[in-house]
C-alpha cells in the first residue's frame, strides 16, 4: 500500500498544470502530453507535500547548516559550523525554505484546497490540505516573520503573482480559524483521505493535530497576545476530537529506508528522509554529524537515558560511503578506559582544538587482519550522531504527544485551565514520552524503570517559576533534536535553554553575520524585485532593514 501510494503521487505530480482555450482537436492534441495526469487528485497533492517536508534534500539543508547551529545541537562538521555555527550569511542558503516550500508545496497545497473548497465530496481532503498548509506556513512564519499567507499559491487561480506580505500577527490569526473550521468539516461519515502518509486517512487523529497545533500556536503567540494565547489553548483542549492523547497520535511522516545518493536526482526523490542523508553525509568518513557540547553536557552532566542512544563515539575508517555500515563504535571502550569525550564547542570545527586521543584496543585487534586501520585516534573522541538517525526510513517529525505534555506543563505553570493536571505531572510524562518516543521510533535500547526512575528523580523541575519553566524547555530542547524548525521557534520563544553566542567561546573573529545568534532568517534577494511592494512593506514593519538580529513578532 505504502508503494501505491508513493507512485500515485509522482506519478500525478510530475507535471505542470496546463490550460488551453484551442478548439482544434489536432493542436490540442499535439499540445497534449499523453504521459501526464489531465487532472491532479487532491489527495496526490497532500502526499507529496507531506514527502517534501523532510523528504526535499534542497530544502532540508537548511537545517543541518543552520538550525542546528543556531540551537547549538550540532557542531563541528564542516555545513553547521561554517554557516550555523559561525553566523555566516549566505543568500543561497538563507532562501531554500521560502524557495521550495512556496514553489512547491505551498502550491500544490492552495491548487488542492481552492478545487475542493465547494465540493461536498470532498469535505475531508479539503480540511486536511487545510491543516497542512497551516503547518507548512508555521514554519515559513516561524523563520522568516511576516510573509506572503493568504494570497500565497493564487498565480495560476486568481492571477496574483506579488502576494501581500500578512503580518505574523495576522497569519496567526488565521491559522487559529482555519484550524478550528478543519476540525468542524471533518467527518468519519464523508470522503475517505486516500493519500495520506501520516495517519492513512484516519480522520479522527486529522483532528487531534489540528487541536494540537493550536496548543502549540496559542503558546507561541503567549508572550505577546497572553489572553488570545490562553483563550485559543483552552479552547483546543476542550474541542471536538480532543487533542494528542497517546503516542499513537503522533503526526509523523512516514519514509522509505532507500539507498542514500546526492546525485541531482535525489534533489527530486522524496521517498526517504533527506534530514538522516544529510545528518549521514555527503562524504560521511570526513564530515560526520558532530553533538555540539552544548547538547551532549547537557545530557551526560545529567545522567540523562538519552545521551549515548544520541551520540556515539565511532571509528570511521572502515565506513561504507552509502549507509553507515562497518562503523566501528569506541563508545563503551572509552567508558571502560575513562577516556574523556570531547564534543565540540559552539563555532568550532571538529579540529579545533585537536582532541586528546588514544589507543584503542579494539582497533588493534582489527588491524591484526587489516592493516590500514589506524589504532590511534583523535577526533573519534568527539561524540557523533548515533546511527539510528541516519536511517532513510526515520520519520518525518511534525508533532509528538511529548510535545503536548510539556505545553500543558506550561499552561499549567500560567494557571490556565488544564483539568487540573499539574505542571509537575506533565513534565514528569513529557520526559517519559520523549524517551519512549525515541525507542520506539528510532530503535534505541529500552531504559529501565528503574533508570528513568533516577533520572527524573535527579532532574525535577525544581522551585522557582523561572527553574520549572526552564526544566520544560530544556526537556523541549532535547525531545525537538529531529524537529529542528520546531526547536529553534520555542528555543527563541522560551529563552530556554540559555545559550551563549560563540563568540563567547573564542570565535568571534570568523563570525561574518555578527556575534548575537540570529533570531530569523532574511527574505530571498530577488524578492526585492520580484516583490518590491510587498518586501518593502515587511521591511518597513522592520524598521528598514531585513536583519537577522530583528525578532519576528512572536518573539518581541
Amino acid at each position: 500500500m505504502k508503494l501505491s501510494i508513493y507512485t500515485i503521487a509522482f506519478t500525478l505530480l510530475t507535471g505542470v498544470l496546463s490550460f488551453t482555450s484551442c478548439s482544434d482537436e489536432y493542436m490540442e492534441n499535439m499540445n497534449t502530453d499523453p504521459t501526464k495526469a489531465a487532472a491532479l487528485d487532491a489527495n496526490a497533492q497532500l502526499t507529496t507535500a507531506q514527502l517534501q517536508t523532510y523528504g526535499d534534500l534542497g530544502m532540508v539543508e537548511i537545517y543541518r547548516n543552520y538550525l542546528y547551529g543556531f540551537t547549538q545541537q550540532l557542531m563541528g562538521s564542516w555545513n553547521t559550523t561554517n554557516f550555523g555555527g559561525r553566523h555566516m550569511l549566505s543568500d543561497d542558503e538563507m532562501d531554500r525554505v521560502w524557495t521550495t516550500f512556496y514553489t512547491n508545496s505551498i502550491k500544490n497545497l492552495t491548487d488542492a484546497q481552492y478545487r475542493t473548497a465547494q465540493d461536498q465530496g470532498k469535505t475531508n481532503i479539503h480540511a486536511a490540505l487545510t491543516i497542512y498548509r497551516v503547518y507548512l506556513m508555521s514554519i515559513i512564519t516561524d523563520i522568516y516573520g511576516d510573509v506572503p499567507c493568504k494570497e500565497a499559491g493564487m498565480g495560476f487561480l486568481q492571477g496574483i503573482f506579488n502576494p501581500r506580505y500578512d503580518t505574523q500577527e495576522e497569519i496567526y490569526h488565521s491559522f487559529f480559524q482555519d484550524l478550528t473550521a478543519a476540525v468542524e468539516a471533518l467527518d468519519p461519515a464523508k470522503d475517505a483521505i486516500t493519500g495520506d502518509v501520516i495517519y492513512g486517512g484516519n480522520i479522527l487523529k486529522w483532528k487531534k493535530l489540528a487541536n494540537s497545533l493550536r496548543l502549540r500556536f496559542a503558546m507561541r503567540i503567549s508572550n505577546v497576545d497572553p489572553q488570545k494565547a490562553q483563550q485559543e489553548f483552552e479552547a483546543a483542549c476542550q474541542a471536538d476530537g480532543g487533542i494528542f492523547d497517546s503516542a499513537e497520535d503522533d503526526a509523523l511522516i512516514k519514509y522509505m529506508n532507500i539507498a542514500f545518493s546526492f546525485g541531482q536526482d535525489a534533489y527530486g526523490d522524496f521517498r526517504g528522509n533527506a534530514l538522516s542523508k544529510l545528518l549521514f553525509g555527503n562524504d560521511p568518513a570526513n564530515n560526520p554529524s558532530y553533538l555540539c557540547a552544548t547538547l551532549f553536557n547537557q545530557l551526560y552532566n545529567t545522567g540523562d537515558p538519552r545521551t549515548f542512544m544520541l551520540s556515539r563515539c565511532y571509528y570511521d575508517g572502515l565506513m561504507s560511503a552509502t549507509s553507515p555500515d562497518n562503523r566501528v563504535d569506541l563508545t563503551q571502550e572509552m567508558i571502560d578506559k575513562g577516556i574523556a569525550f570531547q564534543p565540540c564547542l559552539p563555532g568550532a570545527f571538529s579540529w579545533e582544538p585537536w582532541p586528546t586521543g588514544y589507543d584503542s584496543d579494539i582497533l588493534k585487534e582489527l588491524a591484526e587482519t587489516n592493516p590500514n586501520v589506524t589504532i590511534s585516534v583523535a577526533r573519534e573522541t568527539e561524540p557523533k550522531l548515533a546511527n539510528n538517525f541516519l536511517r532513510g526510513d526515520n520519520p518525518g517529525v511534525v508533532m509528538t504527544f511529548a510535545e503536548t505534555r510539556f505545553l500543558l506543563a506550561e499552561a499549567a505553570l500560567k494557571n490556565w485551565n488544564v483539568d487540573g493536571q499539574t505542571a509537575e505531572a506533565l513534565y514528569e510524562e513529557g520526559v517519559r514520552a520523549a524517551v519512549d518516543f525515541l525507542v520506539t521510533r528510532y530503535k534505541c535500547d529500552p531504559v529501565s524503570e528503574e533508570e528513568m526512575n533516577a533520572y527524573l528523580s535527579a532532574n525535577g523541575m525544581g522551585h522557582t517559576k523561572e527553574q520549572k519553566m526552564a526544566s520544560i524547555h530544556t526537556q523541549a530542547w532535547i525531545l525537538h533534536f529531529t524537529n529542528p524548525a520546531e526547536c529553534w521557534a520555542n528555543q527563541r520563544r522560551s529563552g530556554y535553554p540559555k545559550l551563549k553566542s560563540p563568540a563567547e567561546y573564542g570565535f568571534e573573529q570568523f563570525m561574518t553575520g555578527g556575534k548575537e545568534i540570529p533570531v530569523r532568517l532574511c527574505y530571498p534577494v530577488l524578492e526585492s524585485s520580484y516583490n518590491k511592494t510587498g518586501y518593502e512593506e515587511a521591511l518597513e514593519r522592520m524598521g528598514g532593514k531585513d536583519s537577522w538580529n530583528t525578532p519576528v513578532w512572536w518573539d518581541k
